[in-house]
């Protein structure tokens, strides 16, 4: 069993070092094309930290393991607005841009609701088959196309200005050795997280859907965290933001989108709880950048996000 624990750190080490490289690569592309921070958060970066969701995704996917990947995408998008905001925002606070608040944060929280209501078609429509289907992944992929076409037209709008740290650029042939190392990496390191991450859960009785939405969710939110802290650190909150909201919309549309369409994928509405928890956050952080300094996260509002992942990891625990 130490060898499945040595095996999955090793499995994350190697996707946190891909997705590090595919941000690399990807983002010095993007930059190159003069595109801004902001839309490079929303993009590039949320694609690029949001890949090992993906890969994991997909693998547990294809070997059965739906619980698994629900989990990881519901985990990691709780994991995202408490934890990585939380902590984030206590480096140092977050000055939001007026089109995050205004619509990304909103249509975050409809990729919750929307996620709610194609896998619940019991509970709703009186349908016993509680799955999200290949319908369901055209109409997640479809929500992802207007997410797209939104970025595209805010870009050609021209977003709020770069600000902190300028995004480090490589030669072209350099960026793209980064881009296809980076995916090689994430597939192999996503294998290895996968697997061993079950065998541990098998070996100790706990649920796929726990291990899901706590060691799969926070090992594949590793790089969000990273991105997210080093740019609060730097000041880049444009960055910083952008990264977690843009990652919490990709998980969803996107990434349960291609998950479903190559797999439809059976759903425990268990996972209603999370969901609401999900959905909760969401509401929590619209409501901090409505109120006293607008579009602005303080530390004692991060704070209460940061303590907030920790009842709800403490109540998940509980529930097991």
């Amino acid at each position: 069993m130490f060898l499945a624990f040595l095996l999955l750190v090793v499995g994350f080490v190697i996707l946190i070092k891909g997705a590090d490289f595919l941000v690399a690569g990807s983002a010095s592309i993007a930059k190159k094309s003069n595109i801004s921070n902001l839309t490079i958060g929303l993009t590039v970066v949320a694609f690029g930290t949001s890949s090992p969701e993906l890969l994991v995704n997909v693998l547990s996917s294809v070997k059965g393991y739906n619980d698994a990947a629900f989990g990881n995408v519901i985990g990691s998008n709780i994991f995202n607005l408490l934890l990585i905001l939380g902590v984030a925002g206590l480096i140092y606070p977050l000055v939001v841009h007026r089109n995050t608040v205004s619509y990304e944060v909103p249509l975050s929280l409809l990729a919750a609701i929307i996620l709610f209501i194609l896998v619940n078609d019991n509970l709703l429509f009186g349908n016993p088959d509680n799955s999200l289907s290949r319908v369901d992944a055209l109409i997640l992929l479809a929500f992802f196309g207007l997410f797209m076409f939104y970025i595209t037209r805010t870009m050609k709008d021209g977003p709020g200005g770069d600000e902190g740290e300028p995004i480090k650029l490589y030669r072209t042939g350099v960026s793209v050795f980064y881009v296809i190392l980076g995916l090689a990496m994430l597939v192999g390191g996503g294998s290895l997280a996968v697997e061993n991450a079950v065998a541990i859960a098998r070996q100790y009785g706990l649920s796929e859907k726990l291990i899901g939405l706590t060691i799969l969710a926070a090992g594949t939110s590793l790089p969000e965290l990273a991105t997210s802290a080093v740019a609060a650190y730097r000041k880049n909150t444009d960055i910083a933001i952008g990264n977690v909201v843009g990652s919490c919309i990709f998980n969803i549309f996107l990434i349960l989108g291609i998950t479903a369409a190559i797999k439809p994928l059976p759903y425990n509405t268990a996972l209603n709880f999370d969901i609401y928890i999900l959905g909760g956050s969401t509401v929590l952080l619209m409501i901090f950048m409505f109120t006293l300094n607008q579009r602005k996260l303080d530390r004692w509002e991060a704070l209460i996000m940061f303590l907030s992942y920790i009842a709800y990891t403490i109540v998940l625990m509980g529930m097991e």
